[in-house]
């Protein structure tokens, strides 16, 4: 009797976990195009809470920029996400690229500032050196010979 009452609710659990939590939206933002805004709002609000108040400063609203830059609409935002957030796996790996994507751009920049740390710091050593060649140049004309 328990071995049929523990197949009766774990049948039921199995039907209910193969329903759909969320229904597919008529508008449903393609999966590559919900992880480019998905990016695009990541960064702008990393940016935004690094500058501060200048965003509010010069009337960007980083919802309404993606809108616009994506032709899509709030509705239609809040509805793939709600649906993509339904299925965990599918928002699982949408959320795998969007960390992917930003770690590449993480190490480029990096190293972009590596390159350009090398730069200065070599430049300043010809700087240095040439400084000191040019002072001893003087100290030699300034030091009579015999």
């Amino acid at each position: 009797m328990k071995y049929i009452i523990t197949l009766f609710f774990g049948m039921i659990l199995l039907i209910s976990c193969a329903e759909k939590v969320v229904e597919e939206p008529d508008n449903l933002i393609p999966k590559e195009k919900m992880t480019k805004i998905l990016h695009d709002l990541a960064i702008l609000n990393a940016s935004k809470s690094l500058t501060g108040n200048k965003f509010k400063d010069s009337g960007i609203e980083v919802m309404e920029f993606l809108y616009e830059k994506y032709d899509i609409d709030s509705t239609q935002f809040a509805q793939s996400d709600l649906y993509y957030a339904s299925i965990p796996l599918e928002y699982q790996s949408i959320y795998e690229h969007l960390e992917r994507r930003i770690q590449v751009q993480k190490d480029t920049m990096e190293a972009i500032g590596k390159r350009r740390n090398d730069s200065i710091r070599e430049a300043n050593k010809i700087r240095s050196d040439s400084l000191k060649a040019i002072k001893e140049a003087k100290e030699n004309e300034s030091t009579p010979s015999p």
